[in-house]
């Protein structure tokens, strides 16, 4: 449990080495003490610990069974891990951390909630049924020292979903997923069905929108037309599930280390696979800013608490009558919302589930409910207004030191650099490798325009080429762009190499390629290049 001192708790301004140590005393000294009094912890979520601010960003994966979650993890990683298990049948039946260690291993559940370094602690409380279905495979694997990843059971459906796992699956990923930094739902592009269980779960996924991802995986074993239909499928059935105006971002590829079925799509699955690589790649230098939105969401969740748990004590008898009252107040939480929401000026969003908050409150005691403590709300409020903005400033810092970390190693290496890499030898790049300058092909068909120009001393002014570019219909803001870069030499004027660039660039763009902000050197007209130099 966490211990801290009244003196530590006046300190003000607060002063934080780093980030993790300023959320931790944060946390230690102003919102633990309210969520302790309150009973936060029986209705919401455990109390926080040290590993929970200290450790690697982690990624969830959820999705039905044989929907490739396991084989994605292999994908990354470029290596199989203890544990793993693959197949068309539900295979993985355990909640799986894949975690970096020195050793390869295998560390039990019951073990790993025992661990202070790691931040499954809070997890005990799911018991034995859970613990038997959780373990940590350790293995030194360069993905993992970025990141973790938390491989979980195929969801099922049909008449598999009634057989009971045990233990509340949906309340174990929700608990997760208050700790991650990234929820990836799978879907399998050739047999697209959302059972029972897994709307379920999507559900218990509601306030965490913000970092839920989607991929439609296995989409090369379908056509096109096929991949269409399925794609509008899925949006549609997530936009039943998941009650927000924004779309939730789908990517769509096949994501293991195997020949593609259909090839048809493969530059789309290229281009969605490294914009999957990225938004993963980023989240070691988002994980601060990740763990100081948790902190806030909790924080105005727990002030919340505290109104509405100060009110019903409020409303109880001290005498005669207290069974009934509390039934009727619970009935009435709705209103008891709505005044709450009137008193304090707060958003209806910041409200926990009402029937869910019902169901939990039906087993509580009343009367050993604290009353309101307006200092305790105090102190939070302090916090959300002066302490976070004080540490936001210090997000922004490490942020900036942290530029080039990202995720390295396994599949993120593979299409870095080289003629692999993503878009290498397309639009821009086309002829990065070739000895010939690339626009010199289709120089002969320029240079005929070019002197119906008129050119004088060889070369002609921004405003005739202006005429001759502005028929390509682009916006004069790329048109622009595409001066910059064509006008090697910088002296307003293109000579017939240079009008030759410009329409290559032109090209380049009608294509839908994006242009360069620097002209590659393998552009740079050949008498232009000694001048460079």
């Amino acid at each position: 449990m966490f211990s801290w001192s009244n003196r530590e708790g006046k300190k003000d301004p607060e002063l934080f080495q780093n980030v993790s140590e300023g959320l931790k005393r944060l946390y230690r000294t102003k919102l633990f003490p309210l969520e302790d009094t309150y009973h936060f912890h029986d209705f919401h979520s455990p109390a926080l610990e040290d590993a929970d601010f200290d450790n690697k960003p982690m990624v969830l994966l959820v999705g039905q069974y044989s929907t490739g979650k396991t084989t994605f993890i292999r994908h990354l990683m470029e290596q199989d891990f203890p544990g793993m298990r693959i197949g068309p049948e539900p295979t993985t039946d355990s909640f799986i951390a894949v975690m970096h260690g020195e050793q390869e291993g295998v560390i039990p559940g019951n073990a790993l909630v025992v661990d202070p370094k790691k931040p499954f602690r809070k997890l005990n409380a799911f018991g034995n049924a859970f613990l038997n279905r959780f373990m940590c495979a350790q293995l030194n694997n360069p993905v993992l020292e970025s990141i973790s990843i938390i491989d979980t059971p195929g969801i099922l459906s049909g008449e598999k979903q009634r057989i009971s796992r045990g233990y509340d699956f949906a309340a174990v990923l929700e608990w997760f997923a208050e700790r991650v930094d990234r929820i990836i739902l799978l879907f399998d592009a050739h047999k697209l069905d959302i059972s029972d269980e897994f709307s379920e779960v999507i559900k218990a996924l509601k306030n965490h929108e913000d970092k839920m991802r989607v991929v439609l995986n296995k989409a090369d074993q379908i056509s096109t037309q096929q991949l269409m239909r399925v794609y509008g499928a899925l949006m549609w059935s997530l936009g039943k599930i998941i009650n927000t105006p924004e779309v939730v971002r789908v990517y769509i590829g096949s994501f293991w280390a195997q020949p593609l079925l259909i090839a048809d799509n493969r530059k789309l699955f290229e281009a969605e696979e490294q914009d999957l690589f990225r938004d993963i790649q980023s989240l070691p230098q988002n994980a601060a800013l990740r763990k100081l939105n948790d902190l806030i969401k909790r924080a105005r969740l727990a002030k919340v608490h505290a109104y509405i748990i100060s009110a019903l004590k409020k409303e109880m008898p001290s005498v005669f009558g207290k069974d009934s009252k509390k039934k009727e107040l619970i009935n009435n939480l709705g209103a008891i919302y709505e005044k709450i929401q009137k008193e304090h000026n707060i958003s209806p969003g910041d409200f926990p589930n009402l029937k869910k908050m019902q169901e939990l409150l039906a087993v509580q005691d009343f009367t050993k409910f604290p009353a309101f403590k307006p200092k305790l709300l105090e102190s939070v409020e302090h916090m959300l207004g002066n302490d976070i903005a004080k540490l936001m400033t210090l997000v922004r810092k490490e942020e900036a030191a942290m530029t080039n970390q990202s995720v390295k190693g396994g599949a993120f290496e593979g299409t870095m650099n080289g003629p692999f890499g993503h878009g290498y030898g397309e639009g821009a790049g086309e002829g990065i490798d070739e000895l010939e300058w690339i626009v010199g092909r289709d120089k002969p068909s320029y240079d005929e325009i070019f002197y119906t120009l008129s050119p004088i001393n060889g070369k002609i002014s921004g405003a005739t080429a202006k005429k001759e570019l502005v028929k390509s219909k682009l916006p004069n803001t790329v048109l622009g762009k595409v001066w910059t870069l064509a006008d090697v030499d910088k002296d307003g004027y293109l000579d017939d190499e240079e009008f030759a660039l410009a329409n290559h660039l032109i090209k380049v763009k009608l294509e839908g390629h994006e242009l360069p902000a620097k002209l590659p050197a393998h552009l740079v007209p050949p008498s232009k290049r000694q001048e460079q130099n």
